[in-house]
């Protein structure tokens, strides 16, 4: 059996069948991990979303920020000019089914066996797995709770900024969201600095990427993760990026996690030019 973590798909569906039939991907014998981000921007979030969540148990998606605002959209949460692309979704006549099939993904996925960790975008240095995880699951309890439109309408914002195991109620579950859908850089002290969104090093200097933070307690998993399209390769150990920018006229990329990890890229020329 062979698992393979899959970037930011974004709705781009006819690559991820291009990259399924690159590695050979067996339904029967093979497993799928997604890196969040299955829909939004790109033509075909329907079909996307409809497909992985027919694999059943052969696959998991982690939640990424865009399958969020998808759930959010779903409550009436108004949309971006951006995130016109899930309207198909919202008018399908399954879209409560899909909905609440994201509702009960999880924000982290870890396997003992294979020794590897996925999120979508970051952690905060004082995370170990740990408590990342149980980070995590108080999330996903409220998620798949009847108590949900209430996370939504309180999960937008960038504070607080900083971890603290005082945090308590929406600003606790807040900050878990940001960290687990948007992180990227932070600063010493491990403050979030969500106003920064481009390559390691077009951000001010006294910040870092999450992953490089000295003191990292999650220094020693294993992690594959999205959200990052400018990120580019990784040479920091045990860090994977999945993001390789297919929605932008990148690649579509899967790493083999059973073994030695071995990257399949996809070219994706098709898709949308940065800017």
């Amino acid at each position: 059996m062979a698992v393979y973590a899959i970037g930011d798909i974004q709705g781009c569906f006819d690559e991820l069948q291009a990259l399924l039939e690159l590695i050979e991907f067996s339904p029967a014998d093979d497993r799928l991990w997604f890196a969040g981000d299955l829909v939004n921007r790109g033509p075909k979030s329907l079909q996307t979303l409809r497909f992985v969540r027919g694999l059943g148990e052969r696959a998991v998606s982690v939640l990424g920020n865009h399958d969020l605002s998808l759930i959010a959209a779903a409550q009436g949460h108004p949309l971006s000019k951006d995130d016109h692309t899930l309207d198909a979704i919202l008018a399908a006549p399954d879209c409560d089914e899909l909905i609440h099939w994201l509702r009960q993904q999880p924000l982290l996925h870890h396997d003992e066996t294979l020794g590897f960790t996925m999120i979508h975008a970051g952690l905060p240095p004082q995370w170990d797995l740990a408590l990342a995880q149980q980070c995590a699951q108080e999330v996903e309890a409220v998620l798949q709770s009847e108590e949900f439109p209430a996370l939504i309408r309180h999960m937008y914002g960038n504070q607080p900024k900083c971890w603290s195991s005082e945090l308590s109620g929406w600003k606790r579950l807040r900050f878990i969201v940001n960290c687990f859908t948007r992180l990227r850089f932070c600063d010493a002290d491990g403050c979030l600095k969500l106003k920064y969104k481009g390559p390691p090093g077009s951000q001010p200097p006294e910040y870092l990427p999450w992953f490089k933070l000295p003191g990292r307690k999650s220094r020693e998993l294993d992690i594959v993760f999205g959200h990052w399209s400018t990120l580019g390769p990784s040479d920091e150990p045990g860090i994977y990026p999945l993001d390789t920018a297919c929605l932008w006229g990148g690649e579509l990329t899967a790493l083999r996690l059973d073994g030695t990890p071995q990257r399949f890229t996809l070219p994706c020329t098709g898709q949308q030019i940065p800017g």
